[in-house]
């Protein structure tokens, strides 16, 4: 039987939320070897080569598989996008740890962090980060470049859009249909839907409406 080699990886950006997905790819057997950033960095702790910036390396990064290793959901979705018409799709990055039914169906470049549990009928599209520990129970779909924090719980059948940010430790009642550019604060628990663009906190979960600032009229 012939086996194809896999290409090293080079990933794009290099920092705290990096370091996370490096020790993923090397816990899954994967070779990183090089990063992409906008300077060299000073701090490199896993010796990797510096290629330049992406956009101006791409004929080297050719060579690799890559992954980007940003947290900003908007910088994550435009590396993709832009790297994709030239280089095909990036990697996964899954913990040999996570817990993943046969039935979930994952999209290209996301990331599975360490004990997070993925259950029957889950969709996750491009770019979505699964981070540290999260629970997504069966038939939750979640939209491109979404980011769902460390200890995040979403309970079955949740909608969730693009771009959203769910923190850390938020508890996502059954159901529940969460919106595009959505941002739930730490330790939310959401048990209303949430709208396109709404910040939501606390528990239960309120929107954050700004209010406009009293002007000081003179006597």
């Amino acid at each position: 039987m012939k086996t194809t080699l896999k290409k090293p990886v080079a990933i794009v950006g290099y920092s705290g939320h990096a370091f996370v997905i490096i020790d993923i790819l090397l816990s899954a057997g994967r070779l990183v070897t090089a990063y992409c950033d906008s300077e060299e960095k000073e701090f490199n702790p896993y010796h990797l080569k510096y290629l330049g910036k992406e956009s101006d390396v791409i004929h080297k990064l050719k060579d690799y598989d890559f992954f980007a290793c940003v947290g900003h959901n908007g910088i994550r979705e435009k590396i993709h996008t832009n790297l994709s018409q030239y280089l095909g799709n990036p990697i996964n990055a899954i913990h040999p740890s996570a817990v993943i039914s046969a039935s979930v169906k994952l999209g290209e470049g996301v990331m599975i962090a360490a004990n997070a549990t993925l259950n029957p009928l889950v969709e996750i599209g491009r770019g979505v980060i699964c981070n540290t520990s999260t629970s997504i129970d069966h038939e939750c779909i979640i939209g491109d470049f979404t980011h769902i924090a460390p200890g995040a719980v979403l309970c079955g059948n949740v909608k969730v859009g693009r771009n959203t940010f769910i923190g850390a430790n938020s508890v996502i009642r059954q159901g529940i249909i969460i919106g595009d550019n959505v941002t739930i604060g730490a330790g939310t628990v959401v048990v209303k839907d949430v709208p396109d663009g709404a910040t939501v906190v606390g528990n239960p979960a309120k929107n954050l409406v700004k209010k406009p600032s009293r002007k000081l009229v003179a006597a």
